[in-house]
């Protein structure tokens, strides 16, 4: 390569640069390309920046993130700040110095309801704090919340909800009112953004694609807009014949994709309703497969096609019920849905589908548009990543669960599970993308050691943990504990497992198979039981990472973990619990559970 003997670039800089491109391989130099393109968009020359206000008071973005899509979304609120030259900082709930909320000024959060209505984790200290007896006055304090969640939960957005009261409460004035996204929050997202940017007298006009310097050097990556045609190379059963249970090992595909991904992200898929309940809905309602659906997130197609690929149609929503109950006038309906019968609106829905409302509570006469204008998009489907981009660059690997089983006389499946097990041919290919998860990561110095909490599908994020660790040659040492239901049957990855302990890269593995015996075992029990080793590994900095179920199984692991830390720790109930959340503020303590 020749020197441009441009005089924007002196000799060494020259020579540091011309060394780094020959260290890049075509995709990065395409990357770094993007990344300087974008960058030269917004720097800051005196030609195109906004006069910096000195008297204006900061900016503080705050995030409260348990997958990465709230962190996501502040940096893009951080960086159209950025654009308006207004001073700004972004911080995590959980790095948050609680004491400088008293001297915020205006005050961004964007937050997500985990679970049943609970924080995510980085932002449980902060939750607790604001709602103590500690938290300040703030009557100088302008605040704005989006909240995440998902409507098929009874607790809808309740964290960003909680927030926002008490902030109010403590006597802070809203800049602009709460917005509550379901899962599908891009476009709801970005009209906040908006909204923000002219309540602060933003001057500077953002670029009308929305994009930050950051997303314009990753335009040559998929997202869910944007997915990868990725063919299915294998379906393997993991679970033997005899098993309860039909959980496949999935191998997709991504050579000369381009995609990179790291230990403990997610694919997303964008899965395909089962044919079958597509033509029940259509048949009952008395409907036409061509008739045209046309709105402006779908676009112009038809009913089927809407119904397949677009529309959620099996999971039910309190946004779904109460629109329905509109049509159908039942006054059995709209007594579920008032607020003093939530718990028998709960057990009512589970086990049941759009297709049960429809038949117990039958309108007619419903046209198409009406229909369809009752059903939110079909959301991506996130799986824990099985596999390390570092020992299998051309591959990408899940662990699936399939879901089938019959409730109130009908045949349930679960859409992605189903759609990836039974309906996607070999060869053929599947719509997918990568969920960056900056919460769920190995830690950055290869030497620490790890515990890894997995039982049944949670285990997939560790195969792919241990994995890289072997392809990099890390030297931390690794702890397993992983359960299910039969040793005979469930063992998933037995042998993966065996010659990971037998190459002496996995050092320890505990397993509890609740079914073998006849009280049953299970991974938070052997936790217990190996106390005193793991509260070894714990004082000599030890990272612990939980995966799976997180309606019983981690809650029980958080609670054997705190029974651990008073009986080696000698601690009392309260300061275990501290020291758990500061383990998770230091990024010690990740947990990926659904």
């Amino acid at each position: 390569m020749s020197d441009p003997a441009s005089p924007t670039l002196t000799p060494d800089q020259w020579q540091k640069f011309s060394s780094l491109l020959d260290e890049l391989t075509p995709n990065q130099r395409v990357w770094i390309s993007g990344y300087a393109a974008g960058y030269s968009a917004i720097s800051l020359s005196p030609a195109t920046t906004p006069p910096h206000n000195k008297s204006s008071s900061p900016i503080t973005v705050l995030f409260g993130s348990q997958t990465g899509n709230s962190e996501k979304i502040a940096k893009k609120l951080f960086e159209r700040i950025e654009q308006t030259g207004r001073p700004v900082k972004i911080d995590s709930m959980a790095s948050y110095k609680t004491s400088q909320l008293k001297r915020e000024s205006d005050l961004l959060i964007i937050v997500s309801t985990h679970g049943e209505g609970e924080p995510p984790d980085n932002a449980l200290g902060f939750h607790q704090f604001l709602h103590s007896n500690k938290a300040p006055k703030v009557d100088h304090l302008r605040y704005a919340v989006l909240a995440l969640g998902d409507s098929s939960y009874e607790h809808f957005c309740q964290t960003g909800r909680e927030i926002e009261d008490r902030l109010n409460q403590l006597g802070g004035e809203a800049l602009i009112n709460i917005v509550e996204c379901d899962v599908d929050y891009d476009e709801k997202a970005d009209s906040w953004i908006a909204d923000i940017l002219t309540h602060l007298g933003s001057t500077s006009k953002p670029s009308q694609s929305f994009y930050t310097a950051t997303e314009r050097a990753q335009t040559s990556t998929y997202t869910k807009a944007k997915p990868y045609q990725a063919r299915l190379l294998e379906n393997l059963p993991l679970t033997a014949p005899a098993s309860s249970k039909d959980i496949r090992h999935i191998v997709l595909s991504i050579e000369d994709s381009g995609i990179r991904y790291q230990p403990g992200d997610a694919l997303g898929v964008l899965p395909t309703n089962w044919p079958a309940r597509v033509e029940e809905l259509i048949t009952h309602l008395n409907l036409y497969h061509a008739d045209t659906v046309a709105s402006p997130t779908l676009g112009s197609t038809t009913l089927e096609k809407a119904l397949l690929h677009d529309l959620e149609i099996t999971t039910l929503t309190r946004p779904f019920l109460e629109s329905y109950a509109k049509l159908a006038d039942s006054k059995e309906l709209n007594r579920l849905l008032h607020p003093d019968h939530r718990s028998e609106l709960r057990a009512w829905i589970y086990g049941r589908e759009v297709i049960d409302v429809l038949k117990r509570f039958p309108v007619r006469g419903i046209h198409t548009e009406t229909f369809i204008g009752l059903l939110r998009k079909l959301p991506p489907r996130l799986y824990s990543i099985a596999s390390s981009w570092n020992a299998d660059p051309d591959e990408v690997h899940l662990t699936v669960g399939v879901v089938r089983y019959k409730s109130h006389g009908i045949e349930r499946h679960g859409v992605a599970s189903t759609y990836l097990a039974d309906r996607l041919p070999e060869n053929d290919t599947a719509p997918i993308y990568v969920h960056e998860n900056p919460n769920f990561k190995l830690p950055g110095d290869s030497k620490t050691p790890i515990i890894m909490i997995g039982p049944g599908t949670g285990v997939a994020p560790f195969r792919a943990f241990i994995s890289d660790r072997e392809a990099t040659g890390a030297t931390g040492r690794n702890w397993l504990f992983f359960g299910d239901r039969n040793f005979d049957t469930d063992f998933i990855y037995q042998t993966e497992w065996l010659d990971y302990r037998r190459k002496g890269l996995l050092h320890r593995i505990d397993v509890a198979f609740s079914r073998d015996t006849d009280t049953k075992v299970y991974v938070q029990d052997r936790i217990r039981q190996n106390s005193k080793d793991i509260y070894g590994w714990i004082q000599e900095g030890a990272h612990i990472y939980v995966c799976g179920d997180g309606q019983h199984m981690a809650p029980d692991v958080h609670s054997a973990l705190l029974d651990i830390l008073v009986k080696e720790g000698q601690k009392t109930h309260d300061e275990a619990g501290e020291f758990l959340r500061e383990l998770q503020a230091a990024k010690r303590y990740q947990r990926d559970v659904y």
